[in-house]
């Protein structure tokens, strides 16, 4: 019997607008098990930020974790503005082909989030369960501006210890983290500059190109609304808000619990946008919601 503490890293050969790319990933637990949870990350994030919360899953399901194109140790696409939910989407797709199975979970932080509901309400989706942390079909306009402001930037850092400072200001609303969790998304987060070109010999910059912004920046400027999608998505969905977030008012997660699938919400007190899913009370309410009623 395979270990289901095997922890693995994998890549697939992903095709874009403007040719190939490769997509990275993290794969917990027994490769022949045949559920599969999916976990993508935030705009600036990288699929690591799911350890805490794989550590958990991999004893009931297969879980993989994607650096999604420009993040981690995924490739940064040629043009900028492929960096947009329809190319997500084709790479998640051919992701789960890879996977070998026919239906997974999902579990989706706020960009993660949003692909899993445009997934979920396509014919014939392969979505199973679905989760959503702190995003809805609607994003308000002081939300998008405040990412606006950091989504593009491309500052350098002296050392770790640099990064996790800017990381702790800059995504503060993830909630109380330990100081270990906090190194974690530093050690992931960043990477060590080789050229002199871009920022000098031991200089550290954040693990993602800041082309991303050019598809966030469309977003932006025409809104978003996606409530018919919404009323499409037939799957279970276990939503989840941070109780300080503005990026999902309380009002739209109500809708949310009112219309369509009829989400079960879960409120995380303490955090804004959004929860880091990796305290043991988060990881194990989303466990325990996954395998409920198998």
């Amino acid at each position: 019997m395979i270990d289901a503490n095997t922890i693995s890293r994998h890549s697939i050969s992903c095709l874009g607008p403007h040719g190939f790319h490769r997509m990275a990933y993290t794969q917990w637990g027994d490769p022949l098990n045949q559920r599969v949870a999916i976990c993508v990350h935030g705009l600036t994030r990288n699929g690591r930020d799911f350890d805490f919360l794989a550590r958990v899953l991999r004893q009931s399901h297969r879980v993989a974790c994607p650096d999604m194109a420009g993040r981690g140790e995924s490739d940064w696409l040629e043009k900028p503005e492929d960096y947009v939910p329809p190319v997500y989407m084709a790479d998640c797709a051919a992701l789960i082909a890879r996977l070998g199975v026919e239906r997974v979970d999902w579990i989706g932080t706020s960009m993660g989030g949003l692909i899993g509901m445009l997934m979920a309400a396509q014919p014939g989706s392969p979505i199973r369960r679905l989760v959503i942390n702190d995003i809805g079909p609607v994003i308000p306009g002081p939300a998008r501006e405040r990412i606006a402001e950091y989504v593009g930037a491309d500052p350098r850092f002296a050392n770790l210890k640099s990064v996790e400072q800017h990381l702790r200001q800059v995504h503060a609303p993830f909630g109380p983290l330990t100081d270990g969790q906090w190194r974690h998304l530093a050690e992931h987060g960043a990477r060590r500059v080789k050229d002199q070109a871009e920022g000098g010999e031991g200089a550290w910059r954040l693990h993602h190109d800041p082309g991303i912004a050019a598809g966030f920046g469309n977003l932006a400027d025409t809104g978003m609304d996606l409530w018919p999608l919404w009323d499409r998505i037939a799957c279970p969905v276990l939503l989840i808000r941070g109780e300080n977030s503005d990026l999902l008012p309380r009002e739209v997660a109500l809708e949310m619990t009112a219309r369509g699938p009829k989400a079960k919400l879960m409120e995380i007190a303490e955090c804004g946008h959004a929860p880091a899913l990796m305290d043991d009370a988060q990881t194990e309410a989303v466990r325990r919601w996954l395998v409920e009623e198998q």
